[in-house]
């Protein structure tokens, strides 16, 4: 009986080449694992600093925000905000005056000219 080499590879002797490579490295990670276990028991954890270091940051931090001088305002802005009190709120059926909001005029308006829409094509009989 004689075995003669054919085409294409050997795939026992590609097997027992794997095989053998998994069991080192299987052997490697056990004798890596043990020696890590003897090396970090035998390590004393130092005690660690108490965190002084952001307190003192945050000091100074604040000191820096009340130096600095804060804007001015405008009063452009004032004129606008006067401007806008003399407006009549919008009433609720109670009575209770809505709260103001910054496009509540515009959308009025778009009600108003979507109403008219509406009833013209009512007056030519479409809806």
């Amino acid at each position: 009986n004689v075995k003669l080499g054919g085409l294409g590879p050997d795939y026992e002797a590609i097997k027992e080449k794997v095989s053998k490579k998994l069991k080192q490295q299987k052997d490697y990670a056990k004798q890596i694992k043990e020696h890590n276990r003897k090396t970090i028991g035998s390590v004393q954890r130092l005690p660690t600093k108490p965190q002084v270091l952001p307190s003192v940051s945050r000091q100074k931090a604040l000191e820096y925000a009340k130096k600095i001088p804060r804007p001015k305002t405008f009063t452009a802005r004032q004129s606008d905000e006067e401007a806008k009190e003399e407006r009549v709120l919008p009433q609720t059926l109670n009575g209770h005056s809505l709260p103001q909001i910054a496009c509540l005029e515009t959308l009025q308006n778009r009600h108003e000219k979507e109403k008219q829409v509406i009833a013209a094509f009512r007056n030519l009989h479409i809806l």
